[in-house]
């Protein structure tokens, strides 16, 4: 590529390149890659195939470790893979064709991955009325019924991203349950955002209790981004969650919803099944804690960045403050959106907090 001035290059790109890397690493892309694709685009339209064409790399190397029965290995590289495509597809809202054949290259790369996953997962379909929802459940080694933490997406996550977030609490001996809820993931498909988020909540803890091996008198709930708006939601409302963990999400998204980058803004708009901005303000009026926050009794444990640009930084004191029930509140000082720059301020201390919740 020739040497490019800032502005031969598409300011989403140049945004992408200067805000995600933090995102990016932490939940598994390698460094490099980030640089090398980000490096090599100038035009949103390359976004999607250029993180294609990364994960194919790392789909070669899974299926060398396959032909050489290493599939620890192959389960590493097939892991790699399905968080580069879903990156390629995450916000690639205004191509829904190209967005979708992304998204199913991150799935089918997720899912050669978790036999030979340590420990395993398996995909799980839940019934939703007359949809599904699917989800994958991983179980740590050793414990027959464990507990299980569910595990809620962002606007522009999804399960297939969750790996590292399953991590710590896989290791402190709990369950994990990543869904793609409405408006998430595989659902964003054929339902839109739900902001009364309670009712897919209940079909996911319903589901749980069908289990033999899992405890559903121990049930824990984490919400990421927009999903640390619903996580709390759902513990106002369903009884049978016993601790909440609230990541960088919002109080009240109708206040969040215009300073957004444009990126997040459209993203809403299309997950929200809204034909436009307007539209999609007024489903957002209808996401706030207002009256939740005070019904939640739960033990609660709020995560801010106080260098969040995506959200606002005090939304997470707002919804400490209106929870009725325990509250621990970890604001990061030089912690960005979802504290991606400084995960060891927050990952391993929450994990922590919702093991002795669960312990009991």
């Amino acid at each position: 590529m020739t040497a490019q001035t800032e502005t031969d290059i598409d300011p989403r790109v140049a945004s992408a390149a200067a805000h995600w890397s933090h995102r990016f690493v932490t939940n598994g892309v390698p460094l490099a890659d980030f640089q090398d694709v980000t490096g090599s685009i100038t035009r949103w339209d390359e976004w999607r195939a250029a993180w294609v064409a990364r994960g194919d790399v790392h789909e070669t190397l899974a299926r060398e470790a396959e032909a050489g029965r290493h599939f620890l290995s192959a389960a590493e590289h097939w892991t790699t893979a399905s968080v580069c495509h879903h990156f390629g597809k995450f916000l690639f809202v205004h191509d829904r064709a190209q967005m979708k054949a992304a998204h199913d290259r991150a799935i089918a790369a997720r899912q050669a991955a978790l036999p030979h996953l340590d420990p395993p997962g398996e995909r799980v379909a839940i019934p939703y009325g007359a949809h599904t929802l699917y989800g994958i459940l991983r179980r740590p080694r050793g414990f027959a019924r464990p507990p299980v933490v569910l595990m809620i997406m962002g606007l522009d996550s999804a399960k297939e991203e969750m790996h590292t977030n399953e991590q710590v609490f896989l290791d402190r001996g709990m369950a994990t349950l990543a869904v793609d809820g409405p408006g998430q993931g595989e659902a964003e498909y054929d339902l839109p955002i739900c902001p009364e988020f309670e009712r897919p909540v209940a079909a996911m803890v319903d589901w749980i209790e069908t289990r033999d091996d899992l405890d559903p008198g121990r049930i824990g709930i984490w919400g990421v981004s927009l999903g640390g708006y619903s996580a709390p939601r759902a513990a106002a409302y369903e009884t049978r969650i016993r601790a909440c963990i609230s990541l960088t999400g919002p109080f009240d998204f109708a206040e969040a919803f215009d300073r957004a980058p444009p990126l997040t803004r459209a993203a809403f708009t299309a997950r929200a099944y809204a034909g436009t901005e307007d539209e999609a303000r007024e489903v957002a009026a209808r996401m706030t804690l207002a009256e939740a926050a005070p019904r939640i009794t739960c033990p609660l444990h709020v995560v801010g960045g106080a260098l969040d640009r995506v959200l606002p930084p005090d939304h997470a004191g707002r919804l400490a403050e209106a929870a009725s029930g325990p509250v621990t509140l970890t604001m990061v000082p030089d912690g960005t959106h979802v504290v991606n720059n400084r995960p060891y301020k927050y990952r391993p201390q929450v994990a922590d907090w919702m093991a002795e919740c669960l312990s009991r």
